[in-house]
């Protein structure tokens, strides 16, 4: 169950379930709330899950307009188990839904049924075409054609758990507090709740798209509902100012919000383009806006990994390397 806290002028009330959240914005919506996923205590007025308690001053017009009016995700409970090795446990009431990628699944309950669907599971409506373009975006991006759609058609509470591909953080994200749109790195996605939209953001410029780190396109999340992202080692979130800017290594960047400006530029002189081990170009990113950084890139990891694998004589505390090795009994001729 769902844990809200809400605050006004200091004084803070909760925990409180969702309905009793809900009763208490309505009665007094000139506050503050949190929950377990926010990074930080938002205005009620600006919390879609809270809408229900009264006018959401500005909310409508700062959802994408494929979504103004349209219908709302599911609204879905979790729980996230681990410190490195983390996985998400998504709690499911009767005829809700969540959207994984392939192969994502830890477990599931009996009760909750798994379907594969083209594209990202959206809703069930819509023509082939539709689906058939949204599967197409997908491949696009470098995943699958398919998404998996995890239905609970039971009764009472089921739970389906996704776990993430390699050592890092998830973050959850509920879309409606940023504007409804996050733009992110291809592989960060994990899973959503059903009626989530993953489509393509285009770096417009050719250098960014180019020397950028994450290529030319990358994943733009839209809606209203829950999403939980993936990233490598450490996150940590940073809210950029009006004109503020931000330098980061190209393969750090997670995602950041619909204001946020992408651009690069050069690490500096010659000097630090050759021996400077960052690389040639940097990635600035420009408020207003928030950004998630990761402090462990899956392409570092995976190249200390190549290169370890590629030098099998090396040895990190012996200048003998693999004889030091053999003569101290870890291998033989």
């Amino acid at each position: 169950m769902q844990q809200w806290y809400l605050s006004y002028n200091g004084q803070q009330m909760g925990p409180l379930d969702t309905a009793g959240a809900i009763a208490q914005a309505a009665r007094n919506p000139n506050g503050h709330c949190w929950r377990a996923g926010f990074p930080e205590w938002l205005p009620i007025a600006a919390c879609a899950e809270l809408r229900a308690a009264g006018p959401a001053t500005g909310m409508a017009a700062a959802l994408p307009p494929a979504f103004q009016g349209g219908g709302r995700s599911d609204v879905i409970d979790y729980r996230i188990h681990g410190e490195d090795m983390q996985f998400v446990e998504i709690e499911l009431d009767p005829g809700e839904s969540a959207v994984a990628e392939a192969g994502a699944m830890m477990y599931k309950d009996a009760a909750v049924s798994m379907e594969t669907v083209f594209g990202d599971g959206k809703g069930s409506g819509g023509s082939f075409t539709d689906k058939l373009l949204g599967a197409g975006k997908r491949l696009v991006t470098g995943e699958s054609l398919f998404t998996t759609v995890f239905t609970h058609t039971g009764s009472g509470k089921g739970k389906v758990a996704f776990a993430a591909p390699y050592p890092g953080t998830i973050v959850p994200m509920t879309l409606s507090n940023y504007g409804g749109r996050i733009i992110c790195q291809k592989d960060s996605f994990l899973a959503a709740a059903r009626g989530v939209s993953i489509g393509l953001h285009f770096q417009r410029k050719v250098m960014t798209a180019l020397f950028g780190g994450e290529g030319f396109i990358m994943q733009k999340l839209e809606g209203d509902g829950l999403v939980f992202v993936h990233a490598g080692g450490t996150i940590m979130e940073r809210q950029l100012a009006a004109g503020e800017r931000l330098d980061i290594d190209t393969g750090c960047v997670v995602a950041y919000t619909d204001g946020v400006h992408f651009d690069i530029k050069s690490v500096g002189s010659v000097k630090s383009m050759l021996f400077g081990g960052e690389g040639v170009f940097m990635a600035t990113l420009t408020g207003p806006g928030k950004v998630w950084i990761q402090s462990l890139p899956f392409s570092r990891l995976a190249g200390r990994m190549l290169q370890a694998a590629l030098q099998p004589g090396r040895d990190e505390g012996s200048v003998l390397g693999g004889l030091g090795r053999t003569l101290g009994g870890d291998r033989s001729f």
